[in-house]
């Protein structure tokens, strides 16, 4: 075991992405920034560090199978030392966000004990535990309108629900990719229960559920912004074109559609923040 491996387990890139999103979706609500986004980015970026750990403490099985170069099925990081990791990460997070707000705090509450339970339950079971990781990365969003006053929440439901329909569409696809490891594992998803081809297909229907989401912050930012969420929508319909049709997980992981939807979505981040700041 060693320092890298902690530094690796957490996702970095991930968590300090979805910290900056938190900023950004204060931003988006307020059209300013304060010095508590900074304790906001802080809180985000721990809660999303822990789940990431405690995601695999509970799927080391199966990432034997799947991902075996990850921390725990390599070595590098052990089970227990995983769980304690979790647990610091977590009671940060949470104490950090006692500084922010009463909303920040109960948000941050609920996403702490709901990424325990989606990691040890929710999970293994078709479509809700999708959902439940879809629901996280959404919230990030609310974050921000928590901090910025609850009056401010309702304007951040159309970045919410694109988030949340675009994140279903890659977790459907993610799936479809491991079926052979989460049937090892014991794993009951979707793709398991109904095939990969129609996995593929809900897949699609949410991203252009997603797309058609993306329309409304138009009524506040305008015409720019149409046209910058445009070439966002279209790499994301790409993405999820490419998986339809495909019967098995190796047909999936070759079509790359869980990387370009990956790529929309940091993309899409982008254009909320370039629309936020110039629009």
């Amino acid at each position: 075991m060693g320092p890298a491996g902690f530094f690796t387990i957490t996702r970095p890139a991930n968590s300090v992405v979805a910290g900056l999103a938190a900023i950004v979706a204060y931003l988006i609500a307020t059209g300013a920034l304060v010095p508590g986004v900074i304790l906001l980015m802080a809180v985000v970026a721990l809660i999303t560090a822990a789940g990431n750990v405690i995601n695999d403490y509970y799927d080391a099985a199966i990432d034997a199978i799947n991902r075996p170069e990850r921390p725990i099925p390599s070595g590098t990081v052990s089970r227990n030392a995983a769980l304690v990791y979790a647990g610091v990460l977590f009671f940060l997070g949470i104490l950090i966000s006692g500084f922010t707000s009463p909303l920040c705090l109960a948000i941050a509450i609920f996403n702490a004990i709901l990424l325990v339970v989606y990691a040890a339950r929710l999970k293994s079971t078709p479509f809700f535990g999708n959902a439940a990781v879809s629901y996280l990365a959404a919230s990030i969003f609310l974050f921000g309108g928590a901090l910025a006053g609850g009056d401010r929440l309702p304007d951040m439901l159309p970045i919410v629900a694109i988030t949340f329909l675009a994140m279903l569409a890659r977790e459907l696809l993610k799936d479809a990719e491991d079926i052979d490891g989460d049937r090892a594992g014991g794993a009951d998803t979707l793709p398991i229960r109904i095939g990969v081809r129609k996995t593929a297909l809900f897949a699609f229907i949410f991203t252009v559920a997603a797309v058609a989401a993306s329309v409304l912050p138009t009524f506040w930012w305008g015409a720019w912004y149409l046209l910058g969420i445009a070439l966002v929508d279209i790499l994301i319909i790409l993405a999820a074109f490419r998986a339809l049709g495909c019967t098995d997980p190796g047909c999936v992981k070759a079509a790359g559609s869980t990387g370009l939807l990956k790529a929309g979505m940091f993309a899409s981040l982008v254009v909320f923040t370039l629309s936020s700041v110039l629009l």
